[in-house]
């Protein structure tokens, strides 16, 4: 295995010496250093967008998003997977996040687990995947066999395919239909892949997820209604998304809240069209979740 042409395993010139800092140089090189990811991401906007038209093609479609990595990539699919369902109110089924080695690799290595080709197979046959569906493999280096495999299956089911990487012309991205590759240069530790390339990874993620969210009506103006109040402050801060989306009092949000059964957006959608629970259900069907859309539908 020759990782020598891989900019992930570079040295990085910049930080030669890094034992010998003090603490507030280290800070600042590393904050410079984590400045050019961003920038890096940047350059990939068209490609990511390429991707994210997908995704929306995808769940209009009933298919899902499904990501697999491993290591500290497979971990933040996980984790933007994760989030997904009480930030924008899906099914968890709907984006996945899958990791070599199950739930146990999330808190520590398990061992051989990335280098199976067969192993990311196993863990897409449980999900019974179709064309419907669209597949991100994500790695770092580009290179790992558990994201290959996974990759190659969900190609021959006719699913769609994405490569993301932090390397040129990395090994995955021969086995994907689009291809996003952040190169932001050598990490700030040599080799350690959880800092810029993770990074690069989580923009990343945060932008599949959360555009393709917008793309099918998750969010209204920029406030997040199909949000889940799982816990108190999820409660109260659904009251306040009411009371912005539609200039309301306190009182009213919360009384429209609890009648809507503490769904935010029917509680929007209620007072903006003065309708009742059953009408503003109706009017949100119609125009496929949208709220824009079902208030020009009640003026209609």
């Amino acid at each position: 295995m020759n990782l020598d042409s891989l900019t992930t395993e570079k040295r990085n010139e910049n930080t030669f010496g890094l034992d010998d800092m003090s603490v507030e140089s280290a800070l600042a090189l590393m904050n410079k250093e984590d400045q050019e990811v961003a920038l890096a991401v940047e350059k990939e906007l068209p490609t990511i967008k390429a991707v994210i038209n997908k995704i929306i093609e995808s769940f209009n479609k009933g298919g899902r998003l499904i990501y697999m990595g491993a290591g500290t990539s497979g971990r933040l699919g996980v984790l933007d997977a994760s989030e997904c369902v009480p930030t924008f109110g899906v099914d968890p089924s709907q984006v996945i996040g899958l990791i070599a080695g199950g739930k146990k690799a999330m808190t520590m290595a398990v061992e051989g687990a990335e280098d199976s080709l067969t192993l990311g197979v196993k863990d897409l046959k449980g999900l019974m995947i179709t064309s419907k569906d669209l597949i991100v493999g994500i790695a770092a280096s580009g290179r790992t066999p558990y994201v290959i495999g996974g990759l190659d299956y969900a190609s021959e089911m006719g699913a769609t395919t994405v490569a993301l990487s932090c390397n040129r012309d990395s090994e995955i991205s021969k086995h994907a239909d689009l291809i996003v590759e952040i190169e932001c240069g050598p990490e700030f530790l040599t080799g350690s892949t959880r800092l810029k390339a993770g990074t690069a990874q989580k923009l990343v993620l945060n932008m599949f997820s959360t555009i393709s969210m917008v793309g099918i009506g998750k969010v209204y103006n920029n406030l997040m209604v199909d949000v889940k109040p799982t816990n108190e402050k999820l409660v109260e801060r659904s009251k306040r998304i009411i009371m912005q989306a539609t200039d309301c009092d306190y009182e009213k949000a919360e009384q429209t809240f609890e009648a809507a059964n503490q769904e935010v957006k029917l509680a929007i959608v209620m007072i903006l069209t003065q309708s009742g629970v059953k009408e503003s259900q109706n009017i949100l069907k119609k125009s496929k979740g949208f709220v824009k859309e079902a208030v020009k539908n009640k003026r209609r």
